[in-house]
């Protein structure tokens, strides 16, 4: 497995992360002292209560302080970066990106259990380390792994039409699954709110278990006939999703693990995150509140744009072929602008530089496919791009984001149908909006009710504020 190979190596790593001052150093992987005789379930049990004083204890000490200042372009432009959002499994920093209770992507890609040394790391290890703060043994994720093939069964999914939009079928298959809610049962017969998490922890892991057999059931509807391939228990998460799509490829299934763990959080503002987070807060289960966020993930401007990388990509390679030049490529990429689009993939609401999501991905590309023409192609984007955005001098971010990539690694390996490729992604945020709602309901979270005002309202308070 890959894990510290030693204390002064741990002790190392410790060491470094703790001189960056961005990075809460009370997170609790820093720790390390969980017992590896302990399943997951059991480690939670332990965390809550503490961090449930922690929360009280920073509401009764700090709660009048302020976070910085509320302007009306943030009330217009849709709260874009006001802080006013508690999510615990993920902080997003403008220039080093996701770090997932406080790691980086790299240092994920280091310390959590692979399914072979120097593999990609196990989407169960990230499940554990957002739940628990603490980076996971090889032992607790196969045992995670077994408890989720146990929970993975789904009912059959067959009310909508096959030319339905993979999303819309996704979607109403979690919806399905909504029936076996044990939270819903909970509450009807009657719970303490102290113990609200016990039954959100048990919805949370059997969606989790459960989204890719779902989602795998939708594509080879859609795509393969309906020839269904069932689970194989030997495998892990990751390799085991691929492995019901339909592809056995051990370098897909390589993949496959790293775009699930990458995909998995991107801290709580982001449509899909917030969705959920916001549907939850209303005691809706954690199917109703997941399935509300698949439909925000559905849209153009959030998971439905890594369909859109790869349509223009071979859109580029129809009209130009794939020996294209540096001379051609900037030519259609003012074009795409001229034409009033966006170049897909490029820019980010709160990143400054590329995206790391990005970097670990062109990293596997370099790895296992450095002569795909398309690869090629994203790499030429990656020096032609950047500098026109920057020309135009509207675009705080030129840089690549995580959906400049991913569509040209799936398509490599056979799996080519775009329209399918944000249920791949809507599989993977299941793993970040759980275990954020498992948290919500364990630290007892408020109903969610911004405030709103009237451009009427704006317009006499900036007048009297004069």
């Amino acid at each position: 497995m890959v894990f510290f190979r030693s204390v002064s190596a741990l002790s190392k790593l410790r060491s470094r992360i703790a001189q960056q001052p961005h990075i809460n150093t009370s997170v609790r992987w820093l720790q390390m002292q969980s017992s590896t005789g302990q399943d997951l379930r059991s480690q939670l049990e332990e965390m809550i209560p503490e961090q449930q004083e922690r929360l009280k204890k920073l509401k009764s000490e700090h709660g009048k302080v302020q976070l910085g200042n509320i302007t009306v372009d943030m009330v217009i432009g849709g709260m874009r970066g006001m802080t006013g959002l508690l999510w615990e499994t993920s902080l997003l920093d403008p220039d080093e990106g996701i770090r997932f209770r406080g790691l980086s992507i790299p240092e994920c890609q280091k310390v959590l259990p692979a399914a072979k040394p120097g593999g990609e790391p196990l989407p169960e290890g990230l499940l554990w380390l957002l739940l628990t703060g603490k980076v996971p043994s090889k032992e607790q994720v196969d045992s995670l792994s077994n408890d989720l093939q146990n929970r993975a069964s789904i009912p059959a999914i067959n009310a909508l039409p096959v030319t339905a939009h993979p999303m819309t079928q996704f979607t109403t298959g979690v919806m399905a699954l909504q029936v076996q809610s044990e939270f819903q049962k909970a509450y009807d017969k009657g719970i303490s709110k102290s113990k609200y998490w016990e039954p959100t922890y048990e919805d949370s892991l059997n969606l989790i278990a459960k989204v890719p057999a779902v989602a795998s059931y939708v594509y080879r509807r859609v795509f393969k006939d309906g020839k269904i391939i069932p689970v194989d228990e030997s495998l892990d998460y990751g390799a085991n999703f691929s492995h019901m799509l339909g592809f056995d490829d051990p370098k897909m299934l390589e993949l496959m693990r790293l775009y699930v763990t990458i995909h998995s959080d991107h801290e709580g503002g982001n449509v899909s995150a917030h969705t959920g987070h916001l549907v939850a807060s209303a005691l809706s289960d954690p199917y109703l509140s997941f399935a509300a966020a698949l439909n925000g993930l559905a849209g153009p401007l959030h998971g439905l744009a890594n369909q859109e990388v790869l349509l223009w990509i071979k859109s580029i390679v129809d009209e130009c072929g794939e020996n294209i030049t540096t001379e051609q490529l900037k030519d259609y990429v003012w074009k795409t602008l001229k034409s009033g689009k966006v170049v897909p993939g490029f820019g980010h609401g709160v990143l400054r530089k590329t995206d790391p999501r990005y970097t670990c991905q062109r990293e596997f590309a370099l790895k296992h496919l450095p002569e795909d023409p398309l690869f090629q192609l994203v790499s030429k984007l990656y020096e032609v791009v950047p500098p026109i955005l920057l020309e135009l001098g509207k675009v705080k971010n030129p840089w690549p984001n995580v959906d400049a990539h991913s569509g040209v690694l799936l398509n490599y390996f056979g799996l080519t149908e775009a329209r399918y490729f944000t249920v791949l992604f809507g599989v993977s945020r299941s793993i970040g909006i759980c275990s954020q709602l498992i948290w919500d309901r364990a630290l007892g979270l408020a109903l969610e009710r911004p405030k709103s005002v009237t451009m009427e309202w704006l317009e006499n308070y900036c007048k009297n504020a004069k």
